[in-house]
């Protein structure tokens, strides 16, 4: 089997395990500590967070942990609430307060099949669960590697990562001050880039790294291909609202231009931003070069992201 099939059969076998996991997580029997478990907001909370996704990132941490023999269930675990995180801020960016979108996934979004009030709280509350899988010895038995993991998930999803990113975005479309949107140069996009979408996707592979205890060069391989990883997922995502099919994407498109945001692809168009991906995808490869043949499922995964339609 080539290593494109391969990583086709991982990552679909990640997805379904993911899914279960999450299944179990956001079951209705009560946990040490908690009162109770609002039906529906529960309801609110497994429809933003089964059912859907390719579940991308939970493969990288899986990928990554298991190049140091981590336990898959473990390495599960923490992509479980990697995922958590990443499913809250899609419920959170399609408010109408942020995008205002209509379709996730080719679905109601939640503050449509629900409303904006059970929205936030069903966001907030797959944020803080988040937390609570990442800290569970069921991750990893080494409370260090826990606290280790807890805070590079915090740090990758808060003021200095994902949430920043976002305010980021919104001050470029001109929401406050005035609501004037401003152009931002390619310096500024990438910085926006990095925190907003590219932030997370590092994570996943830091916290392959982090819960098999890798050595700094080994780390800092993996930070490098996450990096790249995330400036192909973003540049390949707004290359879709570019040329994509509403009906493959399963959302609007078109968007991006209509908001003024500021990408890669308004930059250097489409041309040069393909041309960009390409150089990315070179780069993720050389970084994982230390790991040898090992590596070349999570090389499948670089491409994938690159060359994906939907």
């Amino acid at each position: 089997m080539n290593a494109s099939a391969q990583f086709q059969d991982r990552l679909n076998q990640v997805a379904k395990d993911t899914e279960t996991l999450l299944d179990r997580l956001l079951g209705s029997a009560l946990l040490d500590g908690e009162i109770g478990r609002p039906a529906r907001l529960l309801e609110a909370m497994r429809y933003a967070g089964l059912g859907a996704g390719k579940r991308f990132r939970p493969f990288l941490v899986v990928e990554c942990a298991s190049l140091f023999g981590v336990d898959r269930e473990q390495a599960l675990m923490a992509g479980a609430a990697l995922e958590c995180i990443h499913c809250y801020s899609l419920v959170h960016d399609d408010l109408p307060a942020m995008d205002d979108d209509d379709l996730r996934r080719g679905q109601p979004t939640a503050h449509k099949a629900f409303d904006e009030a059970t929205a936030i709280l069903a966001g907030d509350g797959l944020l803080t669960l988040a937390f609570d899988i990442a800290s569970r010895t069921a991750t990893h038995p080494d409370p260090a590697v826990r606290v280790e993991l807890v805070q590079a998930l915090a740090r990758a999803s808060g003021l200095g990562g994902m949430v920043g990113g976002q305010m980021l975005d919104l001050a470029a479309e001109g929401r406050f001050d005035g609501g004037t949107a401003r152009r931002l140069q390619e310096k500024e996009v990438l910085t926006l880039q990095a925190m907003k979408t590219g932030a997370l996707l590092k994570f996943a592979c830091r916290a392959g790294g982090i819960l098999g205890q890798a050595s700094a060069a080994q780390r800092d391989a993996l930070e490098r291909y996450g990096a790249a990883v995330g400036q192909a997922f973003q540049i390949a995502d707004d290359l879709l609202d570019v040329e994509g099919d509403p009906a493959l994407v399963g959302k609007q498109t078109g968007k991006d231009a209509d908001a003024g945001k500021a990408t890669i692809v308004g930059i250097l168009g489409v041309d040069g931003a393909k041309a960009r991906l390409r150089t990315i995808v070179s780069n993720a490869e050389v970084a994982l070069a230390p790991f040898g043949k090992s590596a070349d499922v999570l090389i499948a995964g670089a491409k994938f992201v690159a060359d994906r339609n939907v």
